[in-house]
C-alpha cells in the first residue's frame, strides 16, 4: 500500500507498514483521501535529521485525525502504536509526531511523552528522517512507512534556509497527495471531496515566502554584481544628496566633458586646447594646477560643445603621444561644475540674486574710512584738547618736515653754485660754507631746544597727574 504525495519541490513516494501499524495507516491514508494535507507546509526542517508537515497551522501544534474531522471529540488524536520490529534505522524513515510536541535532537522525550514510552498520542503530523541510525527515537514514535521514491526530493527540502525555529524561509509545500493503493474501507460520514479544495484563510496566513517565487537570482554573476554595483551607487548617491554635497541623487556627469591624464607637467591649456579643437569647438579646457604652487598636477579637463565631438576625441586620442608622455583620456565622471552651478544659484537665490560663491567680500585699507578699527589707547588728562600720542606723532611729522626743507634749500644752493662762473675766488667760496654750517648748526639748536621743551612739558604734566591722584 503506498500513497504519492506532490510538492512544490518534487514527488515522494511512501510505502505504508498496513499490517504492523493498521490504525496509523488508516488514520493517514483517510486524511490523503479527503485532501487534509493539501497546502501544509514542512514547517520543521532540521538539517540532516528529519523534515516535518502535516499541521495545517504550520506551528507544530496544530492537526487532528480522521475522526476528529468526523466530529468525534473522543478520538480527535489516536494512541501511539509502537511496534518493536519497527525501528529509526535508515534514512526516509516516516512516522507520528507526537501530538503537541515538535520533534527535535536535543528535545526531553521523557518530559514530551511521559515517564512510559508510547504513552503519546497522534493527530495528523508526520515526519521523515534524514539520517541513519536514530536509535533513540525507537519505541517513543510510531513508525508506520518508508520512502520508496523521490529521496532528491528529499535532498531539496534538507538543504532549505530555515530561520530558528527551523521553519523555511520560503515555503515548502503539499500540494496533492494521491492514494495508490487502500485496503481500508471508509469511516461511516466520511466525505470525499471531488477536487482538491482551495486552501482556508488560516492557512494563507502562514504563506512566508511563496513556493513560487524565487529568492536565488537566476542572472549570470556579471549580472549580479553590475546590479549590486548600481544599487550601491543609488544609495551612495542618496547619502550625499541629505547631506548636501549633490543637488540631486539622480544627478549624472555630463557626456561631453573629457578627462585627461597622465600629462607631462609642461603641457599647458592652451596646447591641449590647440591639440583637441581639430575634433570640434571646445568650450573651455583647463589643466588643473595646485593652487599654492601652481604647479601642473598633470590632468585636465575639455568640455566639448557637442558630444559627438567629445566621443570622437575618445577613441582617437586615447594612448597618444604629448609632450613625450602616453596620456589617458577617459568620459569624466565628475559632478564638481555642475554642484558649483548649483551651489551658486543656490546662495545666489538666499542673497536676492546670482552671485559669487563669496558670501562677504571683506577688504581692509588703511584710507578706508567706513571701517571703524577698534583700537585701545593710553588715557592722560588732557588740557590742550590732545592726547600724548596725538602731541609726539606732531612733532616727529614737523621735525621731518624741517629736515626735508633743509635737505631740498642745501640742494638749490649747491645747484646755484654749480651754475655761476668758476672765476669767482676761493675766499667767497670759503666764507659762503661758513655760512651753511652756522645756519645749520643754529637749526639744530633750535631743534635741539623745543625737544628740551616738550620733555620739560610732559613732566611737569606727570607731576600734575600725580598729585591730583594723590589729593583724591
Amino acid at each position: 500500500m503506498s500513497v504519492l504525495i506532490e510538492t512544490s519541490v518534487g514527488d515522494i513516494v511512501i510505502d505504508l507498514h498496513v499490517k504492523e501499524t493498521p490504525t496509523t495507516c488508516l488514520n493517514f491514508l483517510k486524511l490523503c483521501k479527503v485532501k487534509y494535507y493539501n497546502f501544509c507546509c514542512f514547517h520543521n526542517v532540521q538539517r540532516d535529521f528529519m523534515i516535518q508537515t502535516g499541521d495545517p497551522t504550520a506551528t507544530g501544534k496544530g492537526g487532528e485525525s480522521i475522526y476528529g474531522l468526523l466530529d468525534d471529540p473522543k478520538k480527535k488524536f489516536l494512541p501511539a502504536e509502537i511496534h518493536p520490529q519497527l525501528k529509526h534505522r535508515e534514512k526516509g524513515t516516516v512516522s507520528m509526531a507526537i501530538s503537541g510536541a515538535s520533534v527535535g535532537a536535543a528535545q526531553d522525550m521523557q518530559s514530551t511523552l511521559g515517564a512510559t514510552a508510547g504513552s503519546g498520542v497522534i493527530g495528523s503530523q508526520f515526519f521523515i528522517t534524514m539520517a541513519d541510525s536514530l536509535d533513540y527515537l525507537d519505541g517513543r514514535y510510531t513508525v508506520f512507512g518508508k520512502v520508496a521514491e523521490g529521496m532528491d526530493v528529499l535532498e531539496k527540502i534538507n538543504g532549505a534556509y530555515t530561520d530558528s525555529d527551523f521553519r523555511p524561509f520560503k515555503d515548502i509545500r503539499i500540494k496533492h497527495t494521491i492514494i495508490l493503493e487502500d485496503p481500508f474501507p471508509d469511516p461511516e460520514g466520511l466525505q470525499v471531496p471531488d477536487e482538491s479544495p482551495l486552501p482556508t484563510r488560516a492557512m494563507l496566513d502562514t504563506v512566508r515566502i511563496g513556493d513560487d517565487e524565487e529568492i536565488e537570482s537566476l542572472l549570470p554573476p556579471e549580472e549580479e554584481e553590475r546590479i549590486r554595483r548600481q544599487k550601491e551607487a543609488q544609495a551612495r548617491a542618496l547619502t550625499l544628496e541629505m547631506v548636501g554635497d549633490l543637488p540631486f541623487a539622480e544627478i549624472k556627469p555630463p557626456e561631453n566633458v573629457l578627462f585627461v591624464a597622465k600629462l607631462n607637467p609642461a603641457t599647458r591649456s592652451e596646447d591641449l586646447e590647440l591639440i583637441f579643437s581639430r575634433f570640434g569647438l571646445i568650450l573651455s579646457c583647463e589643466v588643473i594646477r595646485d593652487k599654492k604652487t601652481g604647479d601642473s598636477l598633470c590632468y585636465a579637463f575639455i568640455e566639448f560643445e557637442t558630444e559627438d565631438a567629445c566621443s570622437e576625441a575618445y577613441f582617437k586620442m586615447n594612448n597618444t603621444s604629448i609632450d613625450d608622455r602616453r596620456i589617458h583620456v577617459d568620459f569624466s565622471q565628475s559632478v564638481s561644475k555642475l554642484h558649483k552651478d548649483w551651489m551658486v544659484k543656490k546662495i545666489g537665490d538666499k542673497k536676492g540674486g546670482v552671485g559669487d560663491l563669496n558670501l562677504e567680500h571683506r577688504s581692509r585699507y588703511r584710507d578706508d574710512s567706513s571701517v571703524k578699527a577698534n583700537r585701545y589707547d593710553y588715557v592722560f588728562e588732557e588740557r590742550s584738547g590732545k592726547s600724548r600720542g596725538t602731541e609726539r606723532s606732531d612733532r616727529r611729522d614737523r621735525d621731518s618736515r624741517d629736515d626735508r626743507e633743509g635737505r631740498d634749500r642745501h640742494d638749490r644752493d649747491n645747484r646755484h653754485s654749480k651754475g655761476r662762473s668758476r672765476s669767482r675766488s676761493p675766499r667767497r667760496d670759503s666764507r659762503r660754507d661758513d655760512r651753511d654750517r652756522d645756519r645749520d648748526r643754529d637749526r639744530g639748536r633750535d631743534r635741539g631746544g623745543d625737544r628740551d621743551r616738550e620733555r620739560e612739558r610732559d613732566r611737569a604734566r606727570g607731576r600734575d597727574s600725580r598729585e591730583g591722584r594723590n589729593y583724591r
